[in-house]
């Protein structure tokens, strides 16, 4: 197994749709990756409902393959125009699952209703801007105390109505008790917003175990098919540097859209060169 660096490198099972637990740890394993995100979805490897039983069985499996539980990645969407119960209450139950699992960690969308927009241009939102973020806070305040009881903790994505740094500062801000930030690479810089601005606007929100950073690749604005970190179009090269200038040693993930994109190569793929991306940067 790889020796960690001050940066940890995981992949999200977003790449592994259709495989088990055991598939994934080998894979895994082999390309000496030390950390794991479980996506939280049904049929996946963490779903809705796990009995304690299966949370125990899987994070002794973990123990046992000695690969870290880095965070759960979950499709809730904090913004979401429903009643504040429902919302608040998936929220409480993904953290008492992340809990049970180990997990420190629970990604969050934004996921506020919005009109259609070009690849290149941040949506323009249905609602007063004022309003979302305000169901955003009240919705954070709500699960503060369970949150500090359990030790897991949201973290709000760079996604889908909020792309970018500037649009998900003013809830982080806000918000009384723990979260963090997930910077996607992809949101921020296909809508404008420079590496280092998105850096500076998130910084307090990926220290110390508060968030992580997701890396990909792929030959966009024309195709989003994920390709090896460095065959693409986005600057991961660039990311890494300002990430390492920066002194940032939080969590690193592969987010190879394979549950998206079928056709995609099998997670090996990505692995592999994500260690070669990552080795590079960290380890040279």
């Amino acid at each position: 197994m790889t020796t960690l660096t001050a940066s940890t490198l995981t992949a999200s099972t977003l790449g592994a749709p259709d495989d088990d637990l055991a598939t994934v740890l080998s894979w895994l394993a082999l390309a000496g990756v030390p950390g794991v995100e479980l996506r939280v979805a049904p049929g996946q490897i963490a779903h809705a409902g796990m009995a304690a039983d299966e949370c125990a069985d899987v994070r002794a499996t973990l123990a046992d393959a000695g690969i870290r539980l880095t965070g759960l990645a979950s499709y809730i969407k904090l913004c979401r125009n429903a009643s504040d119960g429902s919302v608040i209450g998936e929220l409480a139950d993904v953290l008492k699952l992340a809990s049970q699992l180990g997990a420190p960690v629970v990604r969050v969308f934004p996921g506020a209703p919005v009109h259609s927009a070009p690849y290149g241009i941040r949506p323009r939102l249905r609602e007063p801007e004022a309003d979302v973020t305000a169901r955003a806070i009240r919705r954070l305040d709500a699960v503060a105390h369970l949150s500090e009881d359990l030790g897991s903790h949201p973290a709000l994505e760079t996604h889908d109505s909020h792309p970018r740094a500037a649009d998900i500062v003013p809830i982080l801000e806000r918000a009384s008790g723990p979260v963090g930030a997930v910077w996607d690479l992809m949101h921020p810089w296909r809508t404008g917003e420079q590496l280092k601005q998105t850096w500076e606007l998130l910084a307090p929100w990926l220290a110390d175990g508060r968030g992580s950073v997701q890396v990909k690749d792929a030959n966009l604005p024309t195709d989003a098919m994920p390709l090896p970190i460095g065959d693409g179009t986005l600057p991961v090269d660039e990311f890494a540097q300002l990430l390492i200038d920066h002194g940032y040693d939080g969590v690193v993930c592969l987010e190879w859209e394979k549950a998206w994109y079928p056709s995609a190569p099998d997670l090996p793929v990505g692995l592999d060169s994500a260690v070669r991306w990552f080795d590079r940067h960290w380890r040279s």
